[in-house]
Formats: structure tokens, sequence, C-alpha cells
């Protein structure tokens, strides 16, 4: 199934060249002009993420951001003409996730589109598989025994799925100037791995890249 991106912006000219932009790389787009359309589109159906004009017909795009953030978690870039410092500041502050001023290209709003996406879904995968809350974490709905470090390496991992982490790196994060020796976090990482596979047997989401280090891999 398409990703579906919901685009609020009054401007014609702009909406026609981000859809044919957006489509062109594999999106479904529904276009709407005015914040009030663009709220009732949301309320009828899912869409992965909103495109938001700042300046609208009909009221600011911040505001529009509050008023979606009240019951919606999807995903929102805004499109501007305001390219201040200050109104970044607020557009993110205010639940944005990214922020694209006017004149721009539409490759790198589908670039960024595709990076918010896979940054989401990330996030959704992580909250599915763990769950961490005041320094304890939760796999598969199971509390997670762990040591220190077994914690801190899992919670370096999390930070960033899919990234490959190196051993120095995990070492410098987890250990800092701790005395610690080369095979400390392959150990650390073996038994962090029996830990998880007693609770889910068939899933290892922790990837060895070999030569590179390690990542935690939450996709099926």
């Amino acid at each position: 199934m398409k990703p579906a991106i919901l685009l609020i912006e009054d401007e014609a000219a702009i909406a026609d060249t981000l859809v044919y932009a957006l489509q062109a790389e594999g999106f479904e787009v529904v276009w709407r002009a005015l914040g009030q359309t663009g709220l009732a589109a949301l309320a009828e159906r899912d869409f992965d993420l909103a495109i938001l004009d700042v300046g609208l017909p009909d009221g600011s795009g911040f505001e529009l951001c509050k008023e979606i953030r009240k019951t919606s978690e999807i995903p929102l870039m805004f499109l501007t003409a305001r390219a201040s410092e200050i109104d970044r500041v607020v557009g993110l502050e205010i639940g944005a996730d990214d922020y694209v001023a006017k004149p721009f290209s539409p490759r790198e709003v589908c670039a960024r589109v595709k990076t918010i996406l896979k940054r989401s879904r990330g996030t959704a995968a992580r909250t599915a598989l763990f769950q961490v809350d005041a320094g304890r974490i939760r796999y598969c709905g199971q509390l997670l025994s762990l040591t220190r470090y077994e914690l801190g390496l899992l919670q370096v991992l999390l930070s960033q799925p899919g990234r490959i982490f190196s051993r120095d790196q995990l070492m410098d994060r987890v250990w800092g100037d701790a005395d610690a020796f080369d095979r400390t976090v392959d150990t650390h990482i073996k038994t962090l791995r029996a830990k998880l596979h007693q609770i889910d047997p068939q899933r290892d989401p922790i990837a060895t890249h070999r030569g590179l280090g390690y990542s935690l891999q939450l996709t099926p």
C-alpha cells in the first residue's frame, strides 16, 4: 500500500508541483487548499504524513498544527515563506517534525518526507517491541532484568534503530572513561542477546555487522 500524504497548501502552482513530485516517488497525495478542509480530510481517513503551509487563507498553519496535535501524532512538515530562525523554532516546538522554507526543491521535500517516514516507522516498531520507562525496558511486554552495561548498550541501540554503532562508539557511550577490554562489548552483547532470546526465541533484533559493529533491527 502506498504511503498517504495530506498536503494543505493554498497556492495551486506549488501544490501541483509537490503532488507530481510525491506521486512520482510512489506516494498517494490528497491536496486541500484550506486548513478546515484539511482537518476534515484527517477526520475521514488515516494519513502517514501531513504537509502544512504556514500561511493559509483561513488561519495560521501553526494554529492548525496545534489543533491536529490535540488528537493525532501524525508526522508533520511545515512549508513556509518565513525562513527566520524563530519561526523554525516555533514550528518545531509546537509539534512539527520538519520545516522547509520557500522556495524549495521538490526533490528535497520528497527526501525529507522519506526521512520522516523512516524515522516514524522506526519509532513505531520500537514502541511495539520495546517500552522504555524510567530507566526500565520491557521487551515484548516483559520487563528485562539487565545489568548496568547491558541496559546502557540497549539504550544506545534503541536511540537510533538501524544505525550501526562501532565497538569504539559503544564503549565510549556506555563505559566512558572506565577501563574495559577489547572484547567487553562483544561479551555484554552476547548476554543481552541471551536475555532477549529467552523471551522471544524466534527473533534476534541485535544484528552483528562483521568488522563494523552492531545495530538494532526492528523490522520483521
